[in-house]
């Protein structure tokens, strides 16, 4: 029989180096058979590889991922591609509010200001990304407000042109009202010390552009109905914040087209807040203030208006190449994301040149979409009568 030691004290030492032998086995064995699978996979991963290599890219990525993925470094392909590729996404967007073709819907919320260049591009004007997005102007001060002298010689210049025998059309289809009536331009306030200039003064803020639009409107046969209330005023009248001046032109809007019928189209007239680089473009030696659309998403007759705003660009852009900064869309998340274009289908919020733009370059611009909306609304009003 073997002699076992008769201590079993010293048995302890010989049961410690078993275990230690037992361990190392182990890891040994698991180390073995990971590397064993990975060297397994990976000889997998690359025979597959190696037998797509003939095999066409669309088979080894799905179309719309792989063209979203392109288009993200190709923006001539995001553009040609973007109707197809927010449509395939759309169901991501609805679940995780995220948007895989813009990066901003992931960063946003982490990224301290990002969240102001949440504005979706619908369609992008000449020179158009997002570090030139608009912005709208804060609300006026008290200050800013008082003890401001208009540039007369300004607006004469601007208005030697005007012709004042235009006569007004009795059929009103066009109403015209200004949310912001505040928005001013520099040019027309002397001495302006304001980086974003308000006054209550019709000459100088936008109520004087949707004045030459009505006028350049009717010329054209349109008749239009100007609705010139200072909203900076009704808004203290009824004690509201700036935040409900959409809430105030809505009334307007509803009183208007409540009273006449015939009213088809409402267009609410702002300008940015963005400077001359920006909002100004000479096309044909003639310079004008640069504008674009802004379309709310939350309202039932967004699509439709996202059309109208959509052909408009493109016709203005066709005649007077890079006029438009193009089409953007806004949700409750950016601004006000309705912009009372609930209550028709054909609504435009129009933004008409940046805070240092003259009223000649307005003018031109005003003058420039109406030619552009005359011809889409006549053809419009052919078709519904058919």
């Amino acid at each position: 029989m073997p002699n076992f030691p008769r201590n079993r004290n010293n048995l302890v030492p010989l049961v410690a180096v078993s275990l230690k032998a037992i361990i190392r086995v182990v890891i040994i064995g698991i180390v073995v058979m990971y590397a064993s699978i990975w060297l397994i996979s990976t000889m997998a991963i690359k025979l597959k590889v190696d037998s797509l290599l003939y095999s066409s890219v669309s088979e080894m990525v799905p179309k719309q991922t792989f063209l979203m993925l392109l288009s993200q470094e190709m923006t001539g392909l995001r553009i040609a591609n973007e109707d197809q590729l927010n449509h395939d996404f759309d169901w991501l967007e609805s679940v995780t509010n995220v948007s895989l073709l813009d990066p901003r819907s992931l960063f946003g919320r982490e990224i301290p200001g990002i969240e102001n260049y949440h504005t979706h591009i619908a369609v992008a004007g000449k020179g158009t990304d997002i570090t030139n997005l608009p912005y709208e102007s804060p609300a006026p001060t008290d200050e800013q407000l008082t003890n401001q002298e208009v540039d007369q010689d300004q607006i004469d210049q601007a208005n030697d042109s005007k012709d004042d025998g235009v006569k007004e059309v009795d059929k009103k289809s066009v109403f015209i009202y200004h949310s912001h009536s505040w928005e001013a331009f520099s040019p027309l306030i002397k001495n302006n010390q304001s980086s974003d200039p308000a006054s209550t003064n019709e000459k100088v803020n936008v109520i004087a552009v949707g004045a030459k639009l009505k006028q350049e409107l009717e010329s054209r046969g349109i008749g239009t109905i100007q609705d010139k209330t200072d909203v900076n005023q009704a808004l203290k009248e009824k004690s509201w914040s700036y935040y409900e001046s959409y809430k105030l032109s809505r009334g307007l809007v509803q009183e208007a087209i409540a009273q006449d019928e015939d009213l088809n189209y409402i267009i609410d007239v702002h300008r940015d807040s963005q400077p001359k680089k920006v909002t100004t473009k000479t096309i044909n030696g003639k310079a004008y203030a640069r504008l674009f659309f802004i379309v709310g998403k939350e309202n039932k007759n967004y699509e439709k208006n996202l059309k109208i705003a959509r052909e408009l660009h493109a016709k203005l852009e066709k005649e007077y190449p890079g006029i438009s900064r193009g089409v953007f869309v806004k949700t409750k998340a950016e601004g006000n994301g309705v912009y009372n274009q609930d209550l028709t289908e054909r609504a435009l919020l129009l933004e008409f040149g940046g805070v240092e733009n003259n009223l000649v370059e307005l003018y031109n611009s005003t003058e420039a979409f109406a030619e552009i909306f005359a011809g889409y609304y006549h053809k419009d009003a052919v078709e519904v009568n058919n």
